[in-house]
């Protein structure tokens, strides 16, 4: 471990991003997006239930939801209730139940039904925050962003590549440091790696092959 952190002193901050980029290929070469979905619209849905839930979760509970409603039309010929006891299970469902209710209405009254591909839109519909429009850029038009979710902070702050203090700095942080260009595809990736190799609970050091090479030192006591 000692010669670990001789190294991460050595290592400038250009040649950690460059060993992130390049484990990160060679162990998720073509991330899947985790979330189950068929277009812009299920994805939003998808990922506004997704607040404080799993993924697993979430897909449990789409299928049911979408078969009776799988657009904005049909999802407001649903009450806020008939919505909320569909998505129960994932929780938080008297928030995201409205907010599903009614960024649905406004796609409707505003948008001709079509999710809008932009921040500013995106932002202004109910329940819907920067990380769920960032996902959504991203996702499902393509646009380059950097969602971070808790993963990705944890992993930014361990890495040494990011202060930690809120998800707003690390992803100003993330943007700065990654390629434009791979902002979609390294973002799920890190959340891959996050999840097998890097825990926030159960964490085994010494098997987290990124952390032994750039980790945080306070990190590993």
């Amino acid at each position: 471990m000692y010669l670990c952190h001789i190294e991460n002193k050595i290592m400038i901050k250009s040649q950690k991003v460059r060993f992130v980029i390049e484990t990160l290929e060679k162990l998720y070469p073509n991330p899947p997006i985790p979330l189950d979905h068929k277009d812009a619209y299920t994805l939003l849905i998808a990922v506004l239930l997704s607040a404080q839930s799993t993924d697993k979760r979430v897909n449990t509970i789409t299928p049911k939801l979408f078969k009776k409603a799988n657009n904005p039309y049909d999802m407001v010929k649903l009450s806020v209730n008939e919505i909320r006891e569909i998505i129960k299970p994932v929780g938080l469902s008297p928030m995201k139940s409205k907010g599903i209710y009614g960024l649905s209405k406004i796609l409707i009254d505003k948008h001709d039904g079509k999710v809008p591909a932009n921040f500013t839109d995106l932002e202004a519909l109910p329940a819907v925050g920067h990380k769920t429009a960032s996902v959504v850029m991203s996702q499902a038009f393509g646009i380059p962003s950097f969602p971070v979710d808790t993963h990705i902070h944890r992993l930014m702050y361990r890495w040494t590549l990011s202060t930690g203090k809120n998800v707003k700095q690390t992803e100003k942080d993330a943007k700065r440091l990654f390629p434009k260009k791979l902002w979609n595809k390294l973002h799920l990736q890190i959340i891959f790696y996050a999840r097998a190799y890097s825990p926030a609970r159960g964490w085994d050091i010494e098997n987290d092959i990124i952390f032994k090479k750039i980790g945080r030192k306070s990190e590993a006591k």
